[in-house]
């Protein structure tokens, strides 16, 4: 009778290396929920700027921002890029404006980097931007013009 009591204690306690593998496993666990926590509190608290509008105006456009953004501007076989490095969200967003009697074509794109707002003409486009802060955030004056 004792060597079956015995034995069923024997087989009801962890051995070490099951010990260890479990104390393993509990710390892995914690090490994964702390990165998934801390994700999801970086994303709360992220101050990227964000897309809030766009709007066409004589002789450029006007992007409306959350707030300041990193702005590089481009000059690619005529076309005038400006990369903005700030969240957007929807769909791809083109339109049309005027300048000097020909139509400029734009398009609002995301990409890895964050927005590429492209300007296309007929002609090869000169452009330059401007931000300044405005009450609701920041504000992006983009002009255009043909180079010569």
């Amino acid at each position: 009778m004792a060597d079956t009591e015995a034995d069923e204690v024997a087989h009801s306690r962890a051995t070490d290396a099951e010990r260890r593998r479990l104390r393993w496993q509990f710390f892995g666990s914690l090490v994964l929920l702390g990165l998934l926590f801390g994700l999801m509190l970086g994303r709360l608290v992220d101050r990227q700027p964000t897309l809030q509008g766009l709007a066409a105006r004589a002789g450029g456009l006007v992007v409306h921002l959350s707030g300041q953004a990193d702005i590089r501007d481009e000059h690619r076989a005529g076309v005038y890029v400006v990369l903005i490095e700030a969240r957007a969200s929807g769909e791809t967003k083109r339109g049309q404006l005027e300048l000097g009697g020909q139509p400029v074509n734009w398009q609002l794109r995301e990409t890895e980097a964050g927005l590429s707002l492209r300007l296309i003409a007929a002609r090869p486009l000169t452009g330059r931007w401007h931000g300044e802060a405005t009450d609701d955030g920041w504000q992006l004056r983009i002009e255009v013009e043909p180079a010569r």
